[in-house]
């Protein structure tokens, strides 16, 4: 059976992985990206780049966005040259940024009104498992749009769970980023906290691994804050954007998230240090910095 054509919308940290893997899965690739310079590397393992939003969806049966923020997606799905007039009857629209679910709910009413389904598709995972391809895509939306997507998304994952109606991953996603973004916080302050405590840091944080505190996360983002390695795999002001969306979805469910609130505090501090554009484990060098000044 011949392979849908795909239309990739960003080239980021996330975008790029997910593009080699559409190219090594054989599907036929359009992309575009708002620096185009991103794009010479695809072109050349046979991606075809367009220059604006709506020629990269001219001809596709699958359009993805990755993009930063709401911002970002509303500009390139509904502005001028946006995808959303230019996309083929019978597309699938995947978002798969992480953004508002306000968002979503827009834009999904906006493709219904085409007469397209809309997706929500953000995915768990950093820059290392887009490039493996063992991304995890939370979805919203209908069962039949996802049955035609699947075949692509499946190219970039390693597995797809469909969590129920428009919207549904879009809040996943946000509740998932909360929880990492609050312990990433506390273990930069942890960490801080361990190096002027005159305790082995090393002996101290192998501890907190293997006991009650441990976890995945926590292991990796610990070996990143103590070899002050940073180099990009989630960028830290994003970490800050999504917790920012986190606490405005749950204050629509009734809920405060304070802990969202106060490491909120951390990133946004770390921002304005100059750490917005390395990863989010270097939310730890203006607490370090902090504990030094104060001797």
């Amino acid at each position: 059976m011949e392979k849908a054509s795909v239309a990739l919308l960003g080239l980021g940290t996330m975008g790029s992985g997910m593009a080699r893997n559409l190219l090594r899965g054989g599907f036929s690739l359009t992309i575009y990206n708002r620096t185009a310079a991103k794009s010479k590397a695809f072109s050349a393992q046979g991606a075809r780049v367009a220059a604006t939003p709506a020629e990269a969806v001219k001809g596709a049966r699958i359009i993805i966005s990755m993009l930063a923020d709401d911002a970002a997606s509303r500009q390139t799905w509904t502005g001028m040259h946006g995808a959303l007039a230019a996309a083929d009857s019978g597309a699938v629209l995947i978002e798969s940024s992480t953004v508002s679910p306000a968002w979503i709910a827009e834009l999904a009413s906006l493709a219904n009104a085409r007469g397209l389904d809309l997706l929500d598709a953000p995915v768990t995972g950093s820059r290392i498992q887009a490039e493996d391809g063992q991304l995890s895509f939370l979805v919203g939306g209908s069962e039949a749009a996802l049955a035609i997507a699947t075949p692509v998304l499946g190219t970039m994952s390693k597995e797809i769970v469909h969590l129920g109606a428009s919207g549904s991953g879009a809040k996943m996603k946000l509740v998932n980023n909360f929880l990492c973004g609050v312990q990433v916080a506390s273990l930069a302050e942890g960490i801080a906290w361990l190096e002027r405590s005159g305790l082995d840091r090393d002996k101290a944080l192998d501890i907190l691994k293997r006991g009650a505190p441990g976890s995945p996360l926590l292991a990796s983002i610990a070996t990143r804050m103590t070899s002050r390695n940073y180099d990009v795999n989630f960028l830290l002001k994003l970490m800050a954007k999504d917790l920012d969306y986190a606490h405005a979805a749950a204050a629509e469910s009734g809920i405060s998230l304070t802990t969202a609130a106060n490491a909120n505090t951390l990133f946004e501090r770390a921002i304005m240090a100059g750490y917005g554009e390395k990863d989010m484990s270097s939310v730890v060098e203006p607490l370090r910095d902090l504990a030094a000044s104060q001797g």
